[in-house]
């Protein structure tokens, strides 16, 4: 039973334990700490290099060599703090009921904190070395490789406070955490979202890899009782969500105001020098195109042959009675094939990632919930799925290893220093990766239930990627805007502006009820302010360059391996400029929004043309 369960880990019935899945489907954090007592050792490695970086203050602006050295030290430190705090964090994700990861991964985070603390020093005493000191400095070749860290800090000197200001925000992020956190505990290990009866009549536990799952069955009965399980469970904790939603919003402002922003939108974007009008493009562009998206509902409300297009319809197969199912072994098969096109380098690295532990496949119980990647400098990174053998769960592992191998290939070319690209350019990776498996699949499969699935596929991921991120965006910004202004921020605030945003943007077809209105209960990523918009951009930006991939060869491979080595050695506009896109424009999410037209126009024609055979598969 176990061996064939991990063969095929498509399963819906019962969650097993972590110690029922086949080790070559789990992750290997050996390969970061061979055990916990060399974790111990790391940990108490950096509780004594904290000093040291202490000791720094005071001398950096006695000579280009101690800066230097100071800046070294740091780096060395963080690096070593790096795999201690992943270590810990990938250990409590794989149960989160698990006392023992919970306290190492609470550890981190302290050791973490205090870190930041003892380091905080370091960006206001080099900015308040004299000008021309440090002009000279700058030009020096022993800080080469600090240039353009050294002149970003300068263009944020603005909003650099004293060291012991800076010292203060620092021991505050402990406590700013906690909305972020608690929310974590409480949506991934503590609620529960009881059973319903799957199509065959058959009791079923709901958690959040099902969720997804149930929301794509053809049985609308099953896709209500799904969505309602799981969002009554929301409902009852809705004032909780609200309380930690609003600490989240308010620890953002308190933020933006201490370092002298104007909002928490430009203390968000302006760290990577990301001007506020790529936001307000982003969102009016979408927003004055909204047509095409309502267009998309209607169809998909007449295709589901429904009278009330309903939340939880939104994820339901168009005319598939029996969508395709992907095994583990053939979503690597097909990942390997539809990248292709990136060149032999990729690919390598790619075979490696999926099969040398660094991914942790299946649903277990207590695991968290979602996709994620992740990792630390000098170690390769870590993918974490709750793969349920979906299409969507292909592109998902498609998504994530994207992630993975921008990790890879920064981590492989870039100094610490540089090593961690700026969330702007996070999502093009992993999204050019679902554009070029996309293509490829479109190219060669002919099945008409498959060329079904897959348009369909395309249009749900702009509608997921671009549309509904962008939704998010309008309503994160509202939520900011609300509390700026001294206004309360509740659960009915929070349900009017969820529902407002929502109906604008997907127009009359789609019924959005009171229920509808808390899915903004669900959603982790409003804990990192603002983020949500760059899955948009990222889309924008992945799509010009798999474009640019397909059609231009060897020099645009070369290109996109150059945007994925490049790290945070430049600003994110600059390095996507480099490898052929300018997000300063429009014109990618004009483009996007257009290419999302073309597909509706498709998908309508392919099931003019294969109705039956697109239903039953021939």
């Amino acid at each position: 039973m176990k061996q064939s369960a991990a063969k095929e880990p498509i399963a819906r019935k019962e969650i097993g334990d972590r110690s029922a899945v086949e080790p070559t489907l789990q992750w290997k954090l050996e390969h970061i700490f061979p055990s916990r007592t060399d974790w111990d050792k790391e940990f108490a490695r950096v509780e004594n290099a904290i000093r040291e970086v202490a000791g720094f203050q005071g001398t950096l602006g006695q000579s280009t060599a101690s800066l230097q050295r100071a800046l070294e030290i740091h780096s060395q430190v963080a690096s070593t703090l790096d795999r201690v705090y992943v270590y810990a964090h990938l250990l409590r994700d794989e149960d989160t009921r698990d006392q023992e990861g919970q306290a190492l991964a609470e550890r981190a985070s302290r050791l973490g904190t205090r870190f930041a603390e003892a380091a905080s020093f370091l960006e206001p005493e080099i900015l308040a070395i004299p000008s021309e000191q440090l002009a000279k400095i700058l030009e020096s070749k022993e800080l080469a490789l600090w240039r353009h860290y050294l002149e970003d800090l300068l263009r944020k000197k603005q909003h650099t406070l004293s060291p012991r200001e800076e010292e203060m925000l620092a021991m505050a992020g402990e406590v700013t955490r906690i909305p972020r956190t608690v929310f974590g505990m409480l949506n991934d290990a503590d609620l529960t979202f009881g059973s319903i009866r799957d199509e065959k009549g058959e009791e079923v536990e709901i958690t959040h890899g099902r969720y997804s799952l149930f929301l794509e069955s053809n049985d609308r009965r099953v896709r209500r009782d799904t969505w309602l399980a799981l969002y009554q469970s929301y409902a009852a904790h809705k004032n909780t969500f609200a309380s930690l939603l609003s600490g989240a919003v308010k620890r953002d402002i308190f933020f933006a105001r201490a370092r002298g922003y104007p909002s928490a939108l430009h203390a968000a974007l302006h760290p990577a020098n990301i001007p506020v009008d790529v936001y307000h493009t982003l969102v009016a562009t979408v927003d004055e195109k909204r047509d095409v998206v309502h267009r998309a509902m209607s169809m998909r409300r007449r295709l589901l042959g429904v009278d009330d297009l309903r939340v939880h319809d939104l994820h339901a197969p168009l005319a598939l009675a029996d969508p395709p199912k992907v095994s583990w072994s053939e979503a690597c098969r097909l990942l390997l094939e539809g990248l292709a096109p990136l060149g032999e380098e990729y690919l390598d690295a790619l075979r490696r990632g999926l099969a040398g532990g660094w991914i942790d496949v299946m649903e277990t119980r207590g695991k968290r919930s979602g996709a994620y990647s992740w990792g630390a400098y000098g170690t390769h990174p870590y993918v974490l799925l709750n793969y349920q053998g979906t299409i969507d769960h292909l592109f998902t592992l498609a998504h994530e290893m994207g992630h993975a191998m921008h990790h890879y290939f920064t981590n492989e070319t870039q100094p610490y220093v540089y090593s961690h690209y700026p969330i702007f350019l996070a999502e093009v990776a992993s999204t050019t990766n679902e554009a070029l498996l996309l293509d490829h699949l479109l190219r060669v499969q002919k099945d008409p239930v498959w060329r079904t699935a897959l348009l369909t596929q395309a249009i749900d991921q702009i509608r997921g990627t671009v549309i509904t991120q962008v939704i998010f965006a309008q309503f994160e910004l509202a939520l900011h805007e609300m509390a700026e202004a001294g206004e309360p921020l509740t659960v009915a605030s929070f349900s009017e502006a969820y529902r407002r945003v929502f109906t604008r943007m997907l127009g009359p077809d789609l019924v959005f009820d009171d229920m509808a209105a808390l899915g903004w209960a669900r959603i982790p990523h409003f804990y990192n302010n603002f983020y949500v918009y760059q899955y948009a951009t990222g889309y924008a930006a992945a799509v010009a360059l798999s474009n640019r991939v397909l059609k231009d060869g060897e020099q645009a491979r070369k290109d996109y391996l150059g945007f994925l080595k490049a790290g945070d050695s430049d600003y994110p506009i600059e390095i996507l400029r480099r490898a052929g896109v300018d997000l300063s424009s429009p014109k990618p999410v004009l483009d996007t929004l257009e290419r999302f037209a073309f597909l509706l126009d498709q998908l309508e024609e392919h099931l003019s043309q294969h109705g039956a055979a697109a239903v039953s598969g021939g």
